[in-house]
């Protein structure tokens, strides 16, 4: 593998994290606060062509590949993984209607995104959350139309979203085979979005609940045939959990870069902390742990691009850039002492955003779980998977 970036490759990188200092950075407490959706910088960054990076150029993005779109959203993260992941999660919605959409649907939605206007990916129910299988809304199908009933919970971006990918049921016997992808106008009759939950983090992507009453959708609104919600609904998350790794790897370096300074200038017992062996070890494993979750979001993205399978891949390195964000971010605190539980300094503020990461987008015993199965399924078949 050749991991030498080209010139344009450092010229996007270097664009994201010039627009995450200026732009992202100085706002990050005063989105946290107060618990807002930071519209301002999202309409920057769409000037600045940071958004829809993967979508098509035949569509009107920017075509960016994979690899790419990781190498921009670490350095976004760096800044604020919670205003990082409002601006990205039009990222799913434009991937479901890439992979399971038709060529009208991807022009008209995907055209509206561009515009400006937002997606929610909504999967995520009160009893369906990593058991994706489980899902209990229900899309009966009469006539022309089919009729939705259920709720969903925790859907990001939903009190701001113009449009709606669903994931319900319309077989009940189906199983994952009983399970279809609809888009929903958000001003559906019928349709509701409950207030915005409270959250320990990541406080500027909103999340709501979604309720459906009888919500009525055309048939052409569904996405691919009926019955393939559940392969539709895998594929994005192979494509969307390298990005999601990347939140994680920006997040560890920001707790790797708070912690050595402060380690620098901080001093015990006549010497900076850095030198204390207990804080160098730290450091030095938060720098080991940075470079395992690096390699591995490349790998990913990489294997995208190349149009190859990147389940196990994909399930691996967003296991080990959460855990590894969570576990820096403790030790980020534990490194700054008092002084780190104080809302003056950031790493309070990263501790809180890194918990999400091993939740949302499958938990980390989740991506486990995918990581022996593509383990036990590749020796089955007598063939390495690494």
């Amino acid at each position: 593998m050749q991991w030498c970036l080209t010139a344009e490759q450092q010229a996007l990188r270097e664009l994201a994290r010039d627009f995450a200092r200026r732009e992202i950075a100085p706002q990050a407490a005063h989105y946290d606060r107060g618990a807002t959706f930071p519209a301002a910088i999202l309409e920057r960054a769409r000037a600045a062509g940071l958004l829809h990076l993967t979508v098509p150029e035949a569509l009107g993005g920017p075509g960016l590949s994979a690899f790419e779109q990781v190498l921009i959203i670490e350095e976004l993260a760096w800044a604020c993984v919670g205003i990082t992941a409002a601006l990205s999660l039009n990222t799913l919605v434009a991937d479901a209607l890439l992979v399971g959409g038709d060529a009208q649907q991807q022009q008209r939605y995907i055209a509206r995104l561009l515009r400006g206007e937002l997606g929610a990916y909504a999967v995520t129910e009160p009893d369906a959350g990593s058991d994706v299988a489980a899902i209990a809304t229900r899309a009966e199908r009469r006539g022309v139309s089919y009729v939705l009933n259920g709720s969903k919970i925790w859907i990001s971006n939903a009190p701001v979203a113009a449009f709606m990918v669903v994931l319900a049921r319309t077989d009940a016997a189906g199983g994952n085979r009983g399970l279809s992808m609809f888009l929903v106008e958000r001003d559906a009759p019928g349709l509701e979005v409950g207030p915005p939950l409270g959250k320990l983090g990541q406080k500027a992507a909103p999340a709501a609940p979604v309720f459906f009453r009888d919500v009525e959708v055309p048939a052409a609104a569904r996405l691919g045939r009926e019955g393939a919600g559940f392969r539709i609904a895998m594929q994005v998350f192979d494509r969307s959990r390298p990005m999601v790794a990347a939140f994680g790897v920006g997040l560890l370096r920001r707790c790797l870069d708070e912690a050595l300074a402060y380690a620098r200038q901080r001093h015990s017992m006549g010497r900076p902390i850095l030198e204390h062996q207990a804080v160098g070890h730290k450091l030095a494993e938060m720098a080991l742990r940075l470079e395992a979750a690096r390699l591995l979001c490349w790998q990913a993205a990489l294997l995208i691009d190349q149009g190859r399978r990147n389940t196990l891949q994909a399930a691996a390195t967003k296991a080990c850039a959460a855990d590894s964000a969570m576990w820096a971010a403790s030790e980020a605190l534990q490194i700054f002492g008092g002084m780190g539980y104080s809302t003056e300094y950031p790493v309070e503020k990263l501790l809180r955003d890194a918990k999400l990461l091993q939740i949302y987008e499958g938990t980390s015993e989740i991506q486990r779980n995918i990581v022996l199965r593509e383990l036990a399924r590749a020796a089955a078949l007598s063939a390495g998977v690494w």
